[in-house]
This record gives structure tokens, sequence and C-alpha cells, in this order.
């Protein structure tokens, strides 16, 4: 029976590997086994049944023998574990949390319940008490479950730790290497560690290795593109990312990875490709967002304003969808809306010299010449003045009557604009004649 209840235990771990990256990190149900030591009290006839039953998972029958048992015996730690092993394959989660951590209380050193345990919380989101529960299990005799099991845990915690502490991680995932054999997850594993650690070397390397093996990979395809993309090595990217979608069409996400790379490298596929994408994918915010860029840069205005709006709606405080919108708005001559937007953009983000600037032009346009003035200044302590800001001091001071300083502005933008701005060069030197009689 303690062969039984071990094969049980890799049977489940195993079905547990073709779930994501995130749950992978749990197993489904798992029978005990380090619970009962080859020195320990023999199996009772009703438990025996119950995993014979469980080796074909037959769950009914197998929870008709156990049920009568457990409540005769509640403290019997294996018949427990198999218990929430049923609990844990019918997807009663709760049940199953349970049961596990019955089996655990009523033995702490058994491994399969420990681990058991610890994987379902981390499917289940509650990842502080998942970690301290696998880093119990890796202090555990894994008994005849094996190293592999116990490099299970060291994968799981490696997992949770994956976003929050990537050193922590890497560390986790070496332990599990002295245990069992790599596996292309931990490359990609080890990939995207060594990408948060800046060490991209090694990161590249990693990815490459998955993709000698599996040129299908959505996975390493997309973090290598994104790793050249960050490097704005785009024309690599470029041709990664269309072999890539040749093995995968249409993939979303490497092909939102493409629109990216066309759009850096101002390429006119780019707003055809988004569409498309859009079309296909309309909720997508992400590829909303880019294809909102995409249309402005292309003259679109309206049609860009349109996803800027319905953006805005889910997350109206997000001060890149405020300026993009108020960007749309100036274009298309709404500068009373436009002002509203830079203002709420400024508040909510007093450190955008964009932001800044937008408020400054935008309250020239509507007659405020002393918010102007405050914006520029504001602007000011962020980025250093242009010919535009320069033109907007001038035209501000002018407009509240300070000859002198309007004056000054106005020589100041002469000597940067250089002849790119023929209209304002032409009203500054008529101002000019006026304001120094």
């Amino acid at each position: 029976m303690r062969r039984n209840a071990i094969f049980l235990l890799f049977l489940t771990l195993i079905a547990a590997d073709a779930a994501d990256a995130q749950n992978s990190s749990s197993a489904s149900a798992t029978p005990p086994s380090a619970a009962q030591t080859e020195q320990g009290p023999p199996v009772s006839d009703a438990v025996a049944a119950a995993e014979a039953a469980l080796a074909t998972s037959d769950f009914k029958t197998a929870g008709a023998k156990l049920d009568p048992w457990l409540a005769a015996h509640p403290n019997d730690a294996r018949a427990l574990f198999d218990a929430g092993y049923i609990a844990d394959s019918q997807n009663r989660l709760d049940d199953a949390a349970s049961l596990y951590r019955r089996a655990v209380d009523v033995d702490p050193k058994s491994f399969e319940a420990t681990l058991s345990l610890g994987l379902l919380l981390a499917r289940q989101g509650k990842l502080k008490e998942a970690h301290l529960l696998l880093v119990r299990a890796t202090q555990l005799d894994p008994g005849d479950a094996g190293p592999e099991l116990k490099a299970r845990a060291w994968r799981a915690l490696a997992r949770i730790d994956h976003d929050i502490d990537p050193a922590q991680a890497s560390s986790e995932l070496l332990e599990a290497l002295k245990l069992s054999p790599e596996t292309p997850d931990d490359t990609l594993m080890a990939a995207e560690l060594a990408e948060k650690a800046g060490q991209t070397d090694e990161a590249q390397a990693a990815y490459r290795r998955v993709l000698a093996k599996d040129p299908k990979s959505e996975r390493a395809n997309e973090g290598m593109a994104q790793l050249l993309i960050k490097q704005k090595k785009y024309p690599e990217a470029e041709t990664l990312l269309r072999s890539a979608l040749d093995q995968l069409p249409d993939d979303p996400a490497l092909t939102a990875e493409l629109a990216e790379v066309l759009v850096a490298q101002d390429k006119a596929e780019a707003l055809p490709l988004l569409q498309k994408l859009h079309g296909a994918h309309p909720d997508d915010v992400a590829i909303s967002r880019m294809l909102a860029g995409v249309l402005s840069d292309a003259g679109d205005y309206a049609g860009s304003d349109e996803l800027y709006v319905k953006l805005l709606a889910a997350t109206p405080q997000d001060t890149a969808l405020l300026l993009g919108h108020a960007d749309n708005l100036v274009h298309q001559v709404k500068f009373a809306e436009a002002f509203t937007a830079f203002d709420k953009a400024t508040q909510l983000d007093p450190g955008s010299a964009e932001g800044w600037g937008g408020l400054a032009f935008t309250a020239s346009r509507t007659g405020r010449p002393t918010i102007t003035l405050d914006a520029l200044a504001r602007r000011a302590k962020l980025s250093p003045d242009t010919a535009s800001t320069l033109f907007l001091w001038a035209t501000a001071y002018d407009t509240l009557h300070q000859k002198e300083q309007a004056a000054a502005y106005y020589h100041r933008f002469l000597n940067a604009s250089a002849g790119k701005f023929a209209n304002e060069e032409w009203q500054a030197r008529q101002r000019l004649q006026i304001l120094e009689k």
C-alpha cells in the first residue's frame, strides 16, 4: 500500500505539471505515504481498499470506504490525506485544504501532506501560508517519495518568489536542480529571473537553449523578443517574431510584440496589424493603448480619441491616457476640453513636464495668461525651455502688459527658433517693434 500511495502521488504531481506556471505550484490531490513509515503501524483494510480504488480513480468507491473509517478514526493521518486527495481531485478545494490540514496536524512530519497542502494553498492564491508550508516540506524527509518530489517543493517556492524576490527564487530553483534534472520550464524560469536581475546575456542564452529544442515555445519567443526590444534591437526582434509567427500564426502575444517593434521602426505595417489585432481582442488594454498611439501618429485623432475615452472610463486616473486624450483634443482644436484634461493630468502627476507644457499651451489658447505663466514655471523645473515654450512665455507676459518681460522672451524665442517657426517669428518681430518704441 505504501508503494501504491507513492504511485498516486507521482500521478497527481505529473498531472499538475500541465497547469500554467503560477498554478503549477499546486498539485491536485496527493494521498499519504510519508505519514506511514516502513516501521509504522499497518494500514487498515478500509484505507488499503480505498487506496486500491484511488489507483483507478474510482473516487466513489474510495469515498465509501474512507467515510465510515474516518468517522470512527478521525486522527488517522493517512486516511485524512486520502480523503483530501479525493476532495482535491473533485475540485472541492476548501474541503481538500481542511483534510490536508488535519493530516498535517496529526502528523507534522508528513512530507506528502505538507507538500500537498502548500501546493493547494498556492493554487488558491494564499501565497504567504503556502510559502511557509512549502519551506517546511523542503525540510522534511520525503521517504519513498524521493528527492524528485522535494524538488517539486523547491520549484513551487521559486514560482511564488518569482516576482517578489527574484534572487531568492533563483536560489530555490538551484536547490530543485540539485535534486532532479533541468526541465524546459526550469530553463525558462532561469531566463526570466536572469532578466529581472539585469543579466541580459544569461537570459538570452537560456531563451536560446529552449528555442533550439522547441522553436514553437511561445514563452521563450516572447521573452527573447522583449529582451531585444528593451535593447532597441528592433530589426533582430522583428526577424525573431516573424519566424515565431510562422510557427504560431496569429498568436496574440507575439503579434502584439511584432506590432510594438513595427511602431518603434515607424513602419506603416504597424497600423493595419494593430487594427486587426484589436478587432480580435477589443478588450485588451495593452493593444488598445498601442493602437490609440499609432492612430494619433497617423493623424486619425478622432479615431485615436475614441479608444482613449474608452480606456479612461475604466482607469480615469491614468496620467498617460489623459495626456494622450488631451493631445488629441488639441489637434481637434478643442482647447477648452484639452485644458481640463491637462489640468487633471498635472494634478495627478505634478512631475510631468509634458502635462505642464500642454496646460500652458491650452491656457494660452483659452485666454488664461496667468495660468500659462504658472504652468511654464512648473515645467521649467522639470525640463529646459524650447522655442515653443519661450514663445508662450512672451505672449503671456505681452497679454498681461508686462512689456519688459515680454520683450526679453520674444528675443530669446527668436534666438532659439532659428527660422523654424515663420509665423511666430513674424509676430515676435512685430510685437518687438511696438514694445521697444
